[in-house]
């Protein structure tokens, strides 16, 4: 059994989101963590978790909505969070200077106040960051109450050192299966005791299926690679990866 700790689940992305959750079922995946990250899809990801029980939720606004967040919006994260009993963190949130930073100010504005509510109300965040590392660990040592979850990390081994240090997990997905990676050297570095299963769906599916849309449903083909890496057993791999993010989501 596995849990993906990081995807997204839309009508807009699957035409059929029942036979999304019965194919994650019939591969093992036992729970699925959906982010909901714009105004649209934390309502969706929200209505989503209330219909099925091996569903829950992150919501956060991601960076690339930074110039259009109001405090009102702000005020309205928190309601949500304080009425739902499924979600386990906010997110997904951080900086993103892919595209520039024209917005650097707004986006780095918008952060701080979602890891202030999180502080707040002691949920663990999930960090989006691209190409934005230093600014990111910086607003991050803000907040050395929290702790949580560097989705898709792509970095260097002391990079991945750094946000361990502060109590950090790293979600890790099909980029690991991919033949031109070096993500297998950070994982050799830091261990099964770090590392978090994720897809990223409908984004970044692993081998064999590349090229192709992603699903929950992948997540053993992550595991296999990484057990494969650690000399481990898949069975090890998804033993500990649920441990790890039982522990972080405080999921029972």
């Amino acid at each position: 059994m596995f849990i993906d700790t990081h995807c997204h689940l839309s009508c807009e992305d699957y035409e059929d989101i029942n036979q999304v959750i019965e194919d994650n079922r019939k591969n093992g995946i036992e729970t699925i963590i959906i982010s909901g990250c714009t105004k649209k899809s934390i309502l969706e990801s929200i209505d989503l978790a209330n219909q099925y029980d091996d569903v829950f939720l992150t919501i956060g606004y991601h960076p690339s909505e930074a110039s259009s967040i109001t405090e009102e919006d702000l005020k309205l994260l928190e309601k949500q969070i304080l009425e739902s009993k499924k979600i386990v963190g906010i997110g997904e949130i951080g900086l993103d200077y892919h595209y520039g930073k024209d917005d650097s100010f707004k986006q780095k504005e918008l952060f701080r106040r979602q890891l202030m509510i999180a502080s707040e109300m002691h949920l663990p965040v999930v960090i989006h960051t691209r190409d934005a590392t230093e600014d990111t660990i910086k607003i991050l040592k803000e907040f050395p109450d929290i702790c949580g979850d560097i989705h898709c990390f792509s970095g260097s081994i002391e990079t991945a050192k750094i946000y361990i240090s502060m109590g950090y997990k790293l979600g890790i997905g099909g980029v690991i299966t991919f033949k031109n990676s070096n993500l297998f050297r950070v994982v050799e570095a830091v261990g099964i005791s770090h590392i978090l299963l994720e897809t990223d769906a409908p984004y970044l599916t692993p081998e064999p299926f590349r090229g192709k849309k992603n699903s929950s449903k992948y997540i053993p083909y992550i595991a296999k690679r990484i057990a494969d890496i650690l000399q481990l057993s898949e069975e090890e791999v998804a033993k500990e990866t649920i441990k790890n993010t039982k522990s972080l989501f405080d999921l029972k």
